[in-house]
């Protein structure tokens, strides 16, 4: 391959790792535009939901490369395997919420953020002694098609991620902007006292708010594990740590921040992976991490809730 063809190549890669990199930042984004906590067992629900989606595809009978699907087979069985892990994530999401931060909502200090690191340990800790703590190889429905286009390969599952994220993506975007609970959210976000006053349901804007954010990750992690085809009770802290970058990147609470600095931290680990190398991406994505809360710490396109302390 030529070096433009490199280049397209890695920048091919780079969009559809960022893809799944936004929609697991928009859990950050939500969560903190609404409450201003920083919910660090986001980490662990992505990965508990990329289990969850590899255990709808063996409950199909997919394990490994053993079966291939097409056409409508293929999209019912992906369809389900979605609804079914976004639906259980984000119940688990608001598990969480209702059961260990909800009563810690109106203490001061960290102590709610303390308790999500708990949590977030605590679910690992569970998948593994459940599960174990070996790879599993997830199952691969998806025909090894693919297209050339310039030199570079654009295969089935990235097109997939093309379709899938942005599409939830667009649909959040509508839900917050266009309709009466996304606009309570907003609300909510701004002043959650003058909000309870104009008759918003806080708690249940709360606890919405976690529900999506969850089931978002649900979905990233189902994305991670039909693109890297296999899962562990380990891949929710590189993946959520950036995550967190990206949410950060585009400015925490910001909706379009989190799309647009999850596609940037995708690049960023695709190009570096191949212009430097893989142990350097690491070092480059947290410099930016520490280099924006030293220098910027609103990010690059601000963020949904003004500071109310």
């Amino acid at each position: 391959m030529t070096a433009s063809q490199i280049l397209f190549q890695q920048i091919i890669n780079g969009i559809s790792i960022g893809a799944m990199y936004s929609l697991l930042a928009l859990g950050f984004t939500l969560v903190y535009g609404i409450i201003e906590l920083i919910n660090f067992s986001h980490f662990n629900v992505f990965m508990v939901g990329s289990f969850i989606g590899l255990g709808v595809l063996q409950a199909f009978g997919l394990s490994g490369q053993s079966v291939v699907l097409t056409g409508a087979a293929l999209a019912f069985v992906l369809s389900v395997a979605f609804m079914v892990t976004m639906l259980a994530s984000g119940a688990l999401g608001v598990a969480i919420e209702r059961l260990s931060l909800r009563p810690l909502r109106h203490v001061k200090g960290p102590a709610a953020m303390i308790t999500t690191i708990g949590i977030s340990y605590i679910l690992q800790n569970v998948v593994m002694l459940a599960i174990g703590a070996r790879s599993y190889n997830y199952a691969n429905p998806l025909p090894s098609t693919s297209w050339q286009v310039d030199g570079a390969t654009i295969q089935l599952r990235e097109v997939l991620i093309w379709i899938v994220a942005p599409l939830l993506m667009a649909a959040l975007n509508f839900f917050v902007n266009h309709t009466r609970m996304g606009k309570a959210m907003k609300a909510t976000a701004q002043d959650q006292e003058a909000a309870r006053m104009m008759g918003v349901e806080v708690d249940r804007v709360v606890m919405l708010s976690f529900f999506i954010g969850a089931a978002l990750a649900g979905a990233s992690g189902l994305i991670f594990g039909l693109y890297y085809n296999f899962t562990n009770f380990m891949i929710g802290y590189t993946a959520g740590l950036r995550a967190f970058t990206a949410a950060v990147l585009g400015g925490i609470g910001s909706v379009p921040g989190a799309m647009v600095g999850g596609l940037i931290i995708g690049l960023i680990e695709s190009l570096g992976g191949q212009y430097l190398a893989v142990r350097w991406t690491d070092v480059i994505i947290f410099s930016i991490l520490v280099l924006l809360l030293v220098f910027r710490p609103t990010g690059l396109m601000g963020r949904m809730a003004p500071n109310k302390s």
